[in-house]
């Protein structure tokens, strides 16, 4: 038999019923709990003998359930669950960079539209469509960014940032070079980092601002002749096998396998090393025309594997394409998987 005890208690001249219970102390300030119409102020002592006989019939105390009243989440908050979420995933230290640049971005967007705390239930294709499309976006970073918050939404909001349709950019061309060696020859005079990244690109077709500026010595075969990278490591998500012309390994002196082929160090050089170095390098030389860039080396590989080999098919597995139709509108990447080194540009 469990042991109960009810006496009167006061507070500030007010009376009110205490039973005890398992240990428990429940207050009562009238008879509502066991069916009684009876207030403690009205007569305490008939009230607490109520209480005797009720608990002695059966009747128990219930715990009072307090009910918390959850705030709504925040665009924001599932925004940082998000990135945490990707964290925990595996993601490149490069997506969760971009991820974390725009939680930045839309922590910045609220305060600019007045719009502080906005639920994930107030949230529309409206404010989607208003944070994308800025003047000083293009539509080609409009894309980018919409990218990276898709997948940090899609589990609160479904298909919600899908529905936001933005503007096709415009295809940026890479115009190819029509005197290559001698291209490279200047570049060689200039910096010697340039003129590897820009062979690199040329001859094994990676693409410069992070494959080629992520390479370590590890990732070289032990005679230098293949790149072997992981599918995290490039665009196309697959694993890739490079094979490296002999007028690469030529000029390449293997290092540590830890060690960044650039910074000798286990750290790569920042991302925008070679997108300054090719600017200060443009602003000097009149070799170069306008819609030349660093990613024409690949363009211009690209178009020499394809005279030399006539192969379609061969050049679509050579630059990682989903389909022959991007080939030939782009022409450029690389997986290489039945290509052999006399395959590869040359010079």
């Amino acid at each position: 038999m469990n042991y109960f005890k009810v006496t009167i208690g006061q507070d500030k001249n007010t009376s009110f019923i205490n039973v005890y219970f398992d240990n428990k102390r429940y207050r009562y300030w009238n008879g509502k709990a066991i069916g009684v119409d009876l207030r403690c102020i009205d007569d305490p002592n008939l009230l607490k003998s109520a209480f005797e006989l009720k608990l002695r019939d059966g009747w128990r105390p219930q715990l009072k359930i307090k009910k918390i009243k959850l705030e709504p989440l925040t665009v924001l908050q599932a925004l940082n669950c998000g990135v945490e979420s990707k964290i925990s995933q595996g993601c490149s230290v490069r997506f969760i960079k971009d991820a974390k640049r725009v939680v930045s971005l839309w922590k910045q967007y609220e305060s600019e539209n007045n719009t502080k705390n906005l639920s994930l239930d107030e949230l529309g294709a409206h404010h989607i469509r208003t944070f994308l499309v800025r003047p000083n976006w293009s539509p080609k970073t409009q894309r980018t960014v919409k990218s990276t918050l898709s997948p940090l939404i899609n589990d609160f909001k479904p298909n919600l940032i899908n529905g936001v349709k933005l503007k096709k950019p415009n295809s940026k061309l890479h115009k190819p070079f029509d005197n290559i060696n001698e291209i490279l020859d200047v570049i060689k005079v200039y910096n010697s980092h340039l003129y590897l990244c820009c062979l690199m690109t040329y001859g094994c077709l990676l693409r410069p601002h992070r494959e080629i500026r992520e390479l370590t010595w590890g990732d070289f075969s032990e005679d230098l002749s293949f790149i072997n990278l992981s599918g995290n490591r490039n665009k196309s998500g697959r694993n890739r096998i490079v094979p490296v012309p002999t007028y690469i390994k030529n000029i390449l002196v293997r290092g540590e396998e830890s060690h960044n082929i650039f910074s000798s160090r286990p750290e790569p050089l920042n991302e925008d090393y070679f997108k300054t170095l090719w600017s200060r390098f443009k602003a000097r030389t009149r070799t170069l025309q306008q819609e030349h860039t660093l990613y024409s080396f690949r363009h211009s590989g690209a178009i020499e594997i394809f005279k030399r080999t006539g192969s379609l098919a061969k050049l679509q597995k050579a630059m990682g394409h989903s389909s022959v139709n991007v080939s030939l509108t782009y022409l450029r990447g690389l997986e290489v998987a039945d290509l052999k080194e006399e395959d590869m540009p040359i010079i």
